[in-house]
C-alpha cells in the first residue's frame, strides 16, 4: 500500500529536506511505491500541485523553496489496477487536499470517483457541516460498519488555511500500517516511517494510536 507525508511549519520550511527522505522511505519499502507519486504544497497561500506516473525515485523534479504546508504521496496500486497519473494523489477539490493509504474489502457504498480512495473522500465531505474532524469520524464509522474487512485506513486532509485533519485504523500489520508524527522545532510531521531531522534537527517520532481521528 502507499506512503504518505504531511508536514506543516510556522515559519516555512525547505521541501526538498523532507521530500528527500520520503524518496527514500518509497524506493526501500517493502511492498513495491512506483505507481507514479505527486505532491501539494501552498504557495501563496494557493495550493500547487505535482502528479507523475513514475516512481517518485526516478523523477528527478522536485519543487522548490519553502511551504508552509507540504504533503506527498507514494502510490501503490491495489491489486497493479488503475496505473494512470490521473489516479495519483493528493487528489483536490478546489478547497482541501486528500492523501490515503489503505485496503477495503467488500465496500457497500454508492459514491462517486475513479478509484476508491478518492470514492472514500467523497463520501466522508458528505458529512461535513462545518466540522471536518466530525465528518470524519461520522464518514469513516459509517464506512467501518459497511466494509467487510478493513485491512487499513489511514488519511490526511489539508485546508489552504493550514488545518490538518488525520485519521488511521488497521486490524494488522502495525509495522507497515502505523502512522508516525513528530515535532522538529516548529514544524509537525506525519509520515507513514520515520526519517532522520533535517539540518541537525532531533527529530522525536511516536507512533499514532490505532483508530486516532484528529485535528492539528
Amino acid at each position: 500500500m502507499c506512503r504518505l507525508l504531511c508536514v506543516r511549519g510556522r515559519a516555512g520550511f525547505p521541501m526538498d529536506e523532507h521530500l528527500a527522505p520520503f524518496t527514500r522511505i518509497a524506493r526501500d519499502s517493502r511492498e513495491y511505491q512506483g505507481h507514479g507519486w505527486g505532491c501539494a504544497w501552498l504557495e501563496d497561500g494557493r495550493w500547487r500541485l505535482y502528479h507523475n506516473i513514475r516512481p517518485i525515485w526516478e523523477d528527478t523534479w522536485r519543487p522548490s523553496g519553502r511551504t508552509t504546508l507540504l504533503l506527498a504521496h507514494a502510490r501503490s496500486a491495489f491489486r497493479d489496477e488503475g496505473i494512470q497519473v490521473e489516479n495519483n494523489m493528493p487528489f483536490h477539490d478546489g478547497e482541501r487536499v486528500f492523501i490515503f493509504n489503505g485496503e477495503l474489502h467488500g465496500v457497500r457504498i454508492k459514491e462517486r470517483g475513479r478509484i476508491g480512495a478518492e470514492k472514500v473522500f467523497n463520501f466522508v465531505k458528505r458529512f461535513d457541516r462545518g466540522n471536518f474532524r466530525l465528518a470524519l469520524e461520522r464518514g469513516l464509522g459509517v464506512i467501518q460498519r459497511r466494509t467487510r474487512y478493513v485491512r487499513a485506513m489511514n488519511l490526511i486532509v489539508a485546508g489552504a488555511s493550514r488545518r490538518i485533519h488525520f485519521a488511521t485504523a488497521f486490524r494488522e500489520d502495525p509495522g507497515y500500517f502505523q502512522m508516525h508524527r513528530a515535532t522538529l522545532g516548529d514544524t509537525r510531521v506525519i509520515s507513514s516511517e520515520p526519517y532522520p531531522g533535517p539540518s541537525r534537527a532531533t527529530a522525536a517520532w511516536s507512533p499514532i494510536p490505532n483508530g486516532t481521528v484528529a485535528t492539528f
